[in-house]
């Protein structure tokens, strides 16, 4: 089936604006200007079922239709911080196939009345945003973009904002807010960014991936949409598969494909090299629960995993083999959230402190039965008790691992207990 995101791996050079028009680019945003009203575009978008591709889930047309009408100053906001762990599609549809983000992107702003865009990139997407300035003064060059696009009355800009490469600013408070000039912390919710966001003013924050559903909902329909997918997760995913697999990689799938097919077909990932065996995988980064071999024949969808206590999220697969050791792995995340804690919360800032450092010492051999307690209550007072979701996603790790392999958490405990048993005998002779 031919790619409705990736496009760029059927057609050659669709990152140029003549190929893109040439296959169908921009027909989208003609229809929206030319045929219908804004409202017109917020209610095909909402059939459609399109929900937030970042990682929340939230549906798309609802949160177009928070803006109040009427507003004078509206912002569309493009989040391309991607910062996630094992994430790294939208940085490759920003390289290669930008004038699908960017006519979503001019497309939203038509709905919701906006006349200046801005996406924010991570930092270190330099040759993805050097292939996204050049395609955005291609459409300044054709009308695309600027006063009267297409002939009509509706004028937008375009601007690029690069950060510094701070997960957190993934956020969408945070990222206003460094987009802003301001630290890039979250605030408290309300007021929310549809209400007072950037500038103050109402402002609609769009994952990159969810802006390049757009044009093809907008020229095919809703129904052609939702016909992809299960009920409520509808159309195609892109999906960041990365770790012990044969052939890591983004892959376009349809919502619905399960987990194991992704990892062990040979059109995705092919299984894991070496004959190995699975152990865990993390479906969403860092930032979900680990799940076990039971949860691999659950559907990629937003509701796929509940049963499972884990979470899609942005569909970053990270999977991990037999040869693992999931105290490091625990380890190794903790301390990504410890050093990506932005510190205006103290149960984030502090607890994500001492879970690192109480996972050194079970991981070096020197931790205590206690220590274990003390890792998962710890943890415990983090979650729901921060301001933005990075200290709920700082204990999925270790909560998660502490479930499913509480047994090699023990397994350090007894080498430990071990080691001071030799010493003392050692000691007694």
């Amino acid at each position: 089936m031919a790619h409705i995101l990736l496009r760029h791996r059927d057609i050659e050079n669709i990152r140029k604006l003549d190929i893109y028009r040439a296959n169908g680019g921009y027909e989208g945003l003609k229809k929206a200007v030319t045929d219908m009203t804004p409202d017109d575009v917020k209610n095909v978008v909402r059939a459609s079922g399109l929900r937030g591709r970042g990682g929340a889930g939230f549906p798309t047309g609802i949160k177009w239709g928070f803006i109040p009408k009427g507003a004078e100053e509206v912002y569309v906001v493009i989040n391309t911080d991607e910062s996630e762990t094992g994430t790294f599609k939208d940085r490759e549809l920003s390289e290669f196939n930008p004038h699908q983000v960017i006519e979503g992107a001019i497309i939203a702003a038509y709905a919701i009345g906006a006349k200046v865009i801005y996406n924010y990139f991570r930092g270190e997407f330099m040759d993805a945003a050097y292939a996204m300035e050049e395609a955005i003064q291609e459409c300044y060059a054709h009308n695309l973009l600027g006063e009267n696009i297409l002939g009509t009355d509706f004028s937008c800009d375009f601007h690029c904002h690069y950060g510094a490469g701070a997960y957190i600013c993934g956020e969408e408070t945070a990222l206003i807010n460094s987009l802003m000039g301001d630290l890039g912390q979250p605030w408290s919710k309300p007021p929310f960014p549809a209400l007072e966001g950037l500038y103050a003013k109402p402002t609609v924050v769009n994952n990159t991936e969810t802006l390049a559903n757009v044009p093809p909902i907008i020229v095919n329909g809703a129904e052609w949409y939702t016909s992809m997918g299960t009920g409520k997760s509808a159309g195609p995913k892109i999906v960041c598969l990365s770790g012990h697999v044969n052939k890591p990689g983004n892959y376009e799938v349809i919502m619905g494909a399960t987990y194991r097919q992704i990892i062990f077909d040979e059109k995705y990932g092919g299984g894991i090299p070496d004959g190995k065996a699975f152990k865990a995988l993390l479906p969403s980064g860092g930032s979900g629960p680990v799940i076990t071999e039971e949860a691999l024949d659950a559907p990629l969808t937003y509701e796929g995993l509940t049963e499972h206590g884990s979470v899609m999220g942005s569909a970053s697969l990270i999977v991990m083999d037999e040869t693992t050791d999931m105290v490091w792995a625990a380890l190794k995340m903790s301390h990504f959230f410890k050093h990506e804690s932005c510190g205006k919360c103290t149960p984030c800032r502090e607890g994500t402190f001492w879970m690192e450092r109480v996972l050194k010492r079970i991981y070096a051999g020197q931790g205590t039965r206690r220590d274990i307690e003390v890792l998962g209550s710890v943890a415990q007072q983090i979650g729901g008790r921060t301001l933005c979701a990075l200290g709920d996603f700082a204990i999925n790790p270790v909560l998660s691992t502490l479930k499913h392999f509480r047994s090699e958490y023990e397994a350090k405990i007894r080498e430990t207990n071990e080691i001071l048993l030799t010493a003392v005998a050692i000691a007694a002779d």
